[in-house]
């Protein structure tokens, strides 16, 4: 047993200790208490911060937009209008309102690259032919050709490529009135005259209406009226690329073995440089980056890129789409590095009706009689007699 006076002071020691325990207590519950406020207050700093920065923002593109501070106001005309305009979007995407454009080679073949996957097409396509001419300038025989295309607005669509130093001069009712491209020098003999020719298909390639293109020089004409040219490329099957294997010095012998493995001696083909084709093998030609580089670094004279980049891309790449024959009719029989010219003393009804009617060809796999759609080369001295022939022998309406 405990002393009484132990007993005592336990009781006062126990009595001392219950305020103390009980005041720590509170102590803790305060510091929660602090703790939980200022966590809120942080909490509520940060939102405040966010919003507040989140506002400026939009205040600041508001100021942007409305510098004045006045309230912005969207009238339903103006959206149905606004919208009226996205809607008309689409003509500038089939066919541009002018010719002139500011984009670099480049770019242009990759615009004209651009082919649709889906079938068919949201607006009404006439298919036109593509009339590209190639010149370092003056049309001698537009008069003729002038003729040629009258009546058949719609039906055609037609470029010129000349020295880019040259303007060609015509009225505004004529069909060649605002038809030059952007353009750059050409050298006979130099890889810049593919370059010209693609650059021909391409700015031909931004209207999707055109089916058909044909390459022309400014001493070639028609020898058919317009509606028998049209429906002849329209319907047809094949694209007219005249490409052959010639063994000769002048075909096999401008082979350059540094341009295998990608093109061998058998894929290497020669041809005439006028060509006519179809939209699927422009877009081929125009988009070919792997075989052109090498024939501009392994085709120099002797070797002319015109005369065997297109056939020889056309045979390795879509040859049986092609009917390996030219549609421009030529006079190699005078020999030398140039075909024969021909001037008005040469014009004659016979004449013509010979090119007309030259040989038998095939046609969509059928026996032709007509098998040369364009004739060249014809002198500024012929145009008078031609005219004059037009109606009589071309059959011009």
């Amino acid at each position: 047993m405990q002393p009484r006076g132990a007993t005592h002071l336990a009781e006062d020691t126990a009595a001392l200790l219950v305020p103390f325990r009980s005041g720590k207590r509170e102590w803790h519950i305060k510091m929660l208490r602090i703790l939980s406020y200022l966590i809120l207050v942080g909490f509520g700093v940060v939102i405040g911060v966010v919003a507040t920065f989140h506002m400026t923002r939009y205040l600041g593109a508001q100021n942007m937009f409305n510098p004045l501070g006045k309230p912005l106001a969207f009238p339903q005309a103006q959206l149905s209008c606004k919208m009226t305009r996205d809607r008309s979007g689409l003509e500038q995407w089939i066919k541009p309102s002018e010719l002139m454009h500011n984009m670099s080679d480049s770019e242009l073949l990759w615009r004209a690259s651009l082919a649709p996957r889906r079938k068919g097409y949201p607006f009404h396509r006439v298919p036109k032919v593509a009339f590209m001419f190639l010149t370092k300038g003056p049309l001698p025989l537009i008069a003729l050709w002038e003729k040629f295309f009258h009546g058949y607005e719609g039906m055609y669509s037609i470029y010129v490529h000349t020295l880019p130093s040259f303007k060609l001069n015509v009225t505004s009712r004529s069909p060649f009135y605002g038809r030059q491209i952007p353009s750059q020098v050409v050298r006979w003999g130099d890889s810049n005259m593919v370059d010209a020719e693609r650059r021909l298909l391409a700015n031909a390639l931004l209207d999707f209406s055109n089916e058909r293109f044909v390459l022309l020089s400014e001493t070639c004409i028609p020898v058919f009226n317009f509606s028998t040219v049209y429906a002849y490329l329209v319907q047809s099957y094949h694209s007219f690329v005249h490409s052959f294997d010639d063994p000769s010095q002048y075909g096999r012998g401008r082979y350059n073995r540094n341009m295998a493995p990608d093109i061998t001696l058998r894929q290497w083909r020669k041809g005439s440089q006028w060509f006519e084709v179809n939209r699927k093998l422009a877009v081929k030609i125009i988009s070919d980056t792997k075989y052109y580089p090498i024939f501009q670094t392994h085709c120099r004279p002797s070797c002319y890129v015109d005369e065997h980049y297109i056939p020889t891309l056309v045979n390795m790449q879509l040859g049986s789409f092609n009917s390996n024959r030219s549609i421009t009719w030529v006079d190699w029989s005078r020999g030398g590095s140039h075909p024969a010219m021909f001037g008005k003393e040469d014009i004659t009804e016979e004449f013509l009706r010979k090119i007309r009617n030259a040989r038998h060809c095939m046609h969509n796999s059928q026996k032709s009689s007509i098998c040369f759609l364009f004739a060249r080369k014809f002198s500024p001295s012929a145009l008078n007699v031609l005219l004059q022939m037009s109606s009589k022998v071309l059959e011009f309406n």
